[in-house]
């Protein structure tokens, strides 16, 4: 049956979800709060042991498979459980004398990239992903042949591994380990006879599992998704497990930063002196509409802010960020109306400032152009370097020095 108590503290079955598991929690926390109910200490300290426990996948992987003692080992180790709590719980002579038992090794973790959409993280969504695993043969039971029938490799004397001895130089010689090809690392063999019909010997055969993935609301980018012992099963080991790390796709639209989101949108010089109106998608499909008064000018560059439109927080839906609307202004072309117009509009404008033109014999008037920096460039110091070399040339056409003939 295995060890529940943890679970039994919460009032939750063994295959409880992460969701019903934290509802659980807060229920009896609420109820059994120290300030709500000061004689509730003890049991409060319980409730919460047992979701720091249940609510963290590695430790409750431990608790599924060993029980309070794995996770009492795991205090020993440095996994942060007070002993104080485990004498409380579990009582103090349940850990005490004779050495700790180790549970068994477990086999290497599978780990899948998953792409998802910044959509699919704002409403969260479930995907279907088909994966290839060793499992252990059901027909030999991972012996991988007849019973008793596995002999000593012959070929590394059942160490698994050869040793070679290569020749450098006089009274030099170096020593090299590989693994053993005859049974690849094993120390064992099973004559071709005695192997397993169905894995060939090999112990596991290949098994194509769907699996169903949870995206919840609100998850990032490089998270991870745990399933538990469904990794590659090697006899001796236990299973490992599938691990999907969450690789957030760009939106052509939305950039997300934290909890936030920001959008980039474009406004005349009309729009941004005079009011406007848009529409924004958001990422669950509702429309957005933007109204901004007239007289409340938009500054190329401005940023605002809708207040919780951002994204929602991972196991905490309800709480969302902030939407950020970054806008630029594009400016009117060259000479979009005539000199009348520039009139009429100069005085619908705030005034400019008052110009003294300045006198004297070191006032020079000069004229603004555009500017392309590729182009320019070659009227910068070397550019002028070389219109001054060329000037000299053209002064002395046969060099610096002139020879005498004779």
């Amino acid at each position: 049956m295995g060890d529940t108590k943890l679970y039994d503290i919460l009032g939750v079955p063994k295959t409880v979800s992460d969701d019903d598991l934290k509802k659980a929690y807060r229920k009896l926390a609420k109820e059994f709060h120290p300030d709500k109910n000061p004689n509730a200490g003890e049991k409060f300290k319980e409730i919460s042991f047992a979701y720091e426990v249940l609510s963290d996948p590695d430790k409750r992987e431990v608790y599924d498979r060993f029980g309070i003692q794995g996770i009492q080992e795991g205090a020993h180790e440095g996994a942060g459980f007070g002993g104080d709590l485990f004498s409380t719980l579990f009582g103090g002579g349940m850990f005490m004398g004779g050495g700790r038992k180790r549970g068994p090794r477990k086999g290497e973790d599978t780990v899948h990239p998953l792409k998802v959409s910044l959509e699919g993280l704002y409403n969260g969504k479930t995907s279907k992903l088909q994966i290839n695993k060793s499992v252990i043969c059901s027909s030999c039971s991972g012996t991988g042949g007849v019973s008793g029938s596995t002999k000593r490799c012959t070929g590394c004397n059942g160490h698994g591994s050869k040793v070679t001895y290569r020749q450098l130089g006089p009274g030099m010689v170096q020593q090299m380990q590989s693994t053993c090809s005859d049974c690849q690392g094993e120390g064992k063999v099973i004559p071709e006879k005695d192997k397993c019909k169905v894995c060939k010997g090999k112990k596991t055969i290949s098994e194509s599992k769907l699996l169903e993935v949870h995206i919840d609301k609100g998850m990032r980018h490089g998270q991870k998704i745990v399933f538990k012992g469904e990794g590659d099963q090697t006899p001796g080991y236990v299973a490992g497990d599938v691990v999907m790390v969450i690789q957030e796709q760009e939106h052509e639209l939305f950039k997300r930063v934290g909890d936030d989101l920001f959008v980039k949108k474009k406004l005349s010089l009309t729009d941004s002196l005079c009011g406007f109106s848009m529409v924004i998608k958001h990422l669950d499909g509702r429309d957005l509409v933007l109204r901004h008064p007239p007289g409340k000018v938009i500054a190329p560059g401005a940023q605002k802010v809708i207040p919780f439109e951002g994204m929602p927080q991972y196991r905490h839906p309800e709480i969302k960020g902030h939407l950020i609307a970054q806008f630029e202004v594009d400016f009117p072309e060259d000479h979009f109306g005539d000199e009348a117009k520039y009139a009429k509009l100069e005085k619908l404008l705030p005034p400019r400032p008052k110009f003294v033109m300045p006198v004297g014999d070191d006032v020079e008037e000069v004229d603004l152009h555009d500017f392309d920096p590729e182009s320019e460039s070659a009227a910068g110091p070397s550019g002028q370097r070389r219109a001054y070399d060329s000037d000299e040339e053209d002064e002395h056409p046969g060099g610096g020095i002139q020879c005498a003939h004779q």
